[in-house]
């Protein structure tokens, strides 16, 4: 698997997204989400997190146009928030009028919320074929919200959920990969919360590596798109920092088993 931070999947309709992403959660509006984004894209980072409850688009979308490259380029996410599942256009273009472009790349419903989710996935069908975003998808969804979505429609080209080697949700990611649904990993490194494992540092040692980059590895060679966030400048950095290394097959599965269902966020299994 020779990776490098131009590396692409390609979505169930073709569009290509690229395989490492800044997460933006809690990088306030204003200067520190600005300065993130603008040190990711100077880092080599061509995709961007946000979502409407983040609060930071305009940021976002200033850092984007400031960097000098083409809109085309950049691959900007976003999401449809619980609140607004009811009027998923409007709440799309307040989105994109936040992030000053004509298209979001991808649009997702942000969590599987009871009683909305089904019309609003119908109305984001609609306005993908009107152009407001390439491609579409969800995320928080349990195999059994992905199972109901089947009933509804086209298939969502990615599924954004927790995942790290302490929430290895592997019957998840199996299903996903069965129905070509492209699995992001966000919370990549757990929020530090189990960044110095012991067993993570013994395989970081041996590759001269950080342990954040390990993980970020991890989930690479499982297949999926990772979004580790950060808000400093030599941490972008460092996130990147993951394509002159390997890990080996016995390495992977030491990491497979430090499974202990362990979330930072929600619990998206408990929403019927």
């Amino acid at each position: 698997m020779n990776l490098s931070i131009a590396s692409t999947a390609r979505l169930n309709n073709g569009v290509k997204i690229p395989l490492l992403g800044l997460g933006t959660w809690k990088s306030s509006e204003g200067s520190e989400a600005d300065n993130a984004v603008k040190w990711a894209l100077e880092a080599g980072y061509r995709h961007v997190d946000t979502a409407a409850i983040y609060g930071n688009e305009r940021s976002v979308g200033k850092a984007v146009r400031e960097s000098g490259l083409p809109r085309e380029q950049v691959f900007i996410t976003t999401k449809l928030w619980n609140a607004d599942q009811k009027n998923a256009r409007k709440a799309l273009e307040w989105s994109l009028k936040r992030l000053d472009t004509s298209y979001a790349d991808l649009y997702l419903i942000h969590w599987p919320q009871t009683g909305t989710r089904n019309a609003a996935w119908k109305e984001l069908e609609t306005l993908q074929r009107e152009g407001l975003c390439r491609a579409i998808g969800v995320s928080n969804y349990t195999v059994r919200h992905l199972q109901e979505l089947e009933t509804q429609g086209s298939a969502p080209a990615v599924n954004q959920v927790e995942f790290s080697p302490f929430l290895n949700q592997q019957e998840l990611l199996d299903y996903c990969t069965r129905k070509k649904i492209v699995v992001e990993a966000y919370s990549p490194l757990t929020r530090g919360e189990k960044l110095k494992d012991a067993r993570i540092t013994r395989i970081a040692q041996a590759h001269t590596k950080t342990n954040a980059q390990v993980l970020i590895r991890w989930s690479l060679q499982n297949g999926m798109v990772v979004l580790p966030k950060s808000s400093r400048k030599e941490r972008i950095a460092e996130n990147a920092g993951v394509f002159d290394f390997k890990l080996a097959p016995e390495e992977m599965k030491a990491l497979d088993c430090l499974n202990e269902n362990f979330r930072t966020c929600w619990n998206p299994g408990e929403i019927d």
